[in-house]
């Protein structure tokens, strides 16, 4: 009985451990993703590596909480973070039950450059943020909108960059517009499908009013009482009404 009990524990610490670590990847949208050739990525990023390697890393949302998103990305072991990336919550058309990632095509022997990043079941991901002069190029080779900053943002740098860091908060309030093809610059509103307010929103709790509930477990031997004096005073009414028409 004893040993039937420690397993049941055991169970239970186990099931709750699952149920917090799926949680903690809703919320930061922790992905594991494996590049079988170099990537290009925008942003601050470590110097030397604003082309990732051939290789497996881990994306992970930084700061969610305005339409100006921060991700980051990590070595496979999350030692080390090799970049910090502004982002644009955009729309597609289906989710998928599986990360997509999607690039703008290079010419032969260059790296793709990364365009955007979708967590599991979601429509809204995340299209990454180019500076000015990248994004204007990208969007002439590749045909399409790109979207950039003009702000004057460190890219490169020498150690990895927290949550605290100048630069994240910097990211976070500079503007950002896209480009088209043909070099004209547009506001995101053209480009970009936002999503609703409530789409990274934790629904909170609507406030009810209980109401009063008599228990279930109380005797019913009171109500027999009333009852009984109501037969009684109607008992005597009856009585005096007879003795005056007598």
């Amino acid at each position: 009985m004893k040993l039937f009990k420690a397993a049941t524990t055991v169970c239970c610490i186990a099931l709750m451990g699952a149920v917090f670590t799926a949680k903690a990847d809703e919320w930061n949208r922790k992905t594991v993703i494996t590049f079988s050739g170099p990537v290009e990525i925008p942003g601050v990023h470590l110097k030397g590596w604003g082309v990732l390697p051939a290789g497996t890393y881990v994306f992970k949302i930084l700061d969610s909480q305005s339409d100006r998103h921060i991700v980051q990305i990590f070595s496979q072991d999350e030692k080390t973070v090799y970049a910090t990336i502004l982002s644009i919550p955009n729309y597609r058309l289906k989710a998928t039950d599986k990360t997509t990632i999607t690039f703008r095509e290079r010419p032969a022997g260059e790296p793709e450059a990364i365009r955007a990043w979708f967590y599991p079941g979601r429509n809204w991901g995340e299209e990454f943020v180019y500076p000015k002069a990248r994004a204007m190029e990208l969007a002439t080779t590749t045909n399409t909108p790109v979207l950039f900053t003009e702000a004057e943002i460190p890219v490169e740098v020498t150690e990895p960059i927290t949550v605290n860091a100048p630069v994240v908060a910097q990211m976070k309030r500079t503007p950002v517009m896209a480009v088209q093809p043909t070099g004209q610059q547009v506001q995101l509103a053209e480009v970009v499908t936002p999503p609703p307010a409530q789409a990274d929103a934790v629904a909170a709790p609507v406030p009810t009013v209980a109401e009063p509930v008599l228990p279930t477990t109380a005797s019913t031997l009171p109500l027999f009482a009333l009852a009984g004096l109501m037969a009684f005073g109607a008992a005597l009414a009856v009585r005096r009404t007879a003795k005056r028409l007598q």
